[in-house]
């Protein structure tokens, strides 16, 4: 089975997935029909890899995509199993749920981005500015996920409090994990680039409100594309420019 031609629909008309997006949606779709069934084992990865036609590392990453669906999980030496007939709507990412770190970034990153409109520095700003160049020419998604990481730690760190950051570097692993998982399965990185600049633009202006607003409609957009992945057709957020 050859899926170099997979295509999706999304905003704007389809998009060419990733081989690492097909395998999953085809392992996602058997396993919600029931061709998996919960407790079975699924094809070992080098089965899989000459099913698909496709690298192993290609579906060790498909593999990891489901554990965090919560379809399946991996036993050391035994191989990955059904766990459920379904996704779950809150998936896990390392040690966090993606309820936690919603709900945490609503409450710090938020009011982050505003008090680092009022207090940044010129340095600050450089870095900010820097990260946003070098995460738009980024093409391997591993580098653009610790530029993301480092982008956010530094918007708390330009907030002039400590304990902001501290609180960043505390889920950077989950966030990292779920940037991963966003932009292989949902196409989130071209998008973010654009909210990212558009976060810098109201820090360098020097608007608390403009900082607040571009910072809640990122998280807004980043929880959507993740409802998407997990309950398509729903949203959690509707926004003007969905």
């Amino acid at each position: 089975m050859n899926l170099s031609d997979s295509q999706t629909a999304g905003h704007g008309g389809p998009r060419r997935v990733s081989a690492m997006e097909a395998v999953l949606a085809h392992l996602r779709g058997a396993i919600e029909r029931g061709e998996y069934e919960i407790g079975h084992k699924l094809p070992s990865e080098s089965a899989l890899g000459k099913e698909f036609e496709v690298s192993r590392s290609v579906v060790r990453e498909a593999l990891r995509g489901l554990q965090a669906l919560g379809l399946t999980v991996s036993k050391t030496g035994k191989g990955t199993f059904v766990t459920a007939s379904g996704p779950v709507e809150n998936p896990t990412f390392g040690t966090y749920s993606a309820r936690d770190l919603f709900e945490v970034r609503r409450h710090v990153e938020i009011p982050v981005a505003g008090y680092a409109a009022l207090r940044r520095s010129t340095d600050d700003l450089d870095l900010l500015g820097h990260l946003v160049e070098r995460m738009d020419l980024e093409t391997d998604n591993t580098a653009w996920v610790a530029l993301d990481s480092l982008f956010h730690i530094t918007i708390a760190q330009a907030s002039g409090n400590p304990v902001f950051g501290k609180v960043i570097e505390e889920i950077r692993d989950a966030l990292a994990r779920q940037s991963s998982f966003l932009n292989q399965l949902g196409g989130r990185r071209t998008r973010s680039n654009t909210e990212h600049r558009e976060i810098v633009t109201a820090i360098a202006s020097g608007s608390e409100a403009d900082a607040v607003a571009a910072m809640t409609s990122h998280l807004e957009h980043v929880e959507n594309a993740l409802t998407t992945i997990v309950r398509p057709g729903h949203t959690t957020h509707q926004n003007k420019d969905d």
